[in-house]
């Protein structure tokens, strides 16, 4: 896949996924052996531990939105993801707030045949 493609698929797994909460769009943009390396994820494989991580993260901020700021260069593309969403469910061992958090994140992700196979997030 070219670098073109590789942005191109993050950039829906962003739009269907994250912004439109669509958990069906996981199996098409994730590989089977998927891997995650992210801050309440670490070790987590699969296309459940993606579903899981995305309803994990609505429960937490059902509004959520994510934008898109991206780079790429071989099998990676490079996420900066500016997050808005009002904090309503537990969060990392944080009681919901009720208010709106604004915040940003980066995660590297490395495609293979047109599917994330691996993602590594800060």
């Amino acid at each position: 896949m070219s670098i073109e493609e590789n942005k191109a698929t993050v950039r829906r797994v962003n739009e269907e996924v994250c912004n439109k909460h669509n958990l069906d769009a996981v199996d098409v943009y994730f590989a089977l052996n998927y891997s995650a390396d992210n801050p309440y994820q670490r070790g987590a494989t699969g296309l459940e531990a993606v579903k899981q991580k995305v309803a994990y993260a609505l429960n937490a901020f059902p509004g959520m939105h994510y934008a898109d700021d991206l780079i790429a260069e071989g099998d990676k593309v490079v996420h900066r993801w500016p997050f808005r969403g009002t904090h309503q469910g537990e969060f990392m061992n944080v009681p919901p707030t009720g208010k709106e958090v604004r915040t940003t994140g980066i995660t590297i992700y490395r495609n293979v045949g047109g599917k994330i196979v691996e993602e590594w997030a800060e």
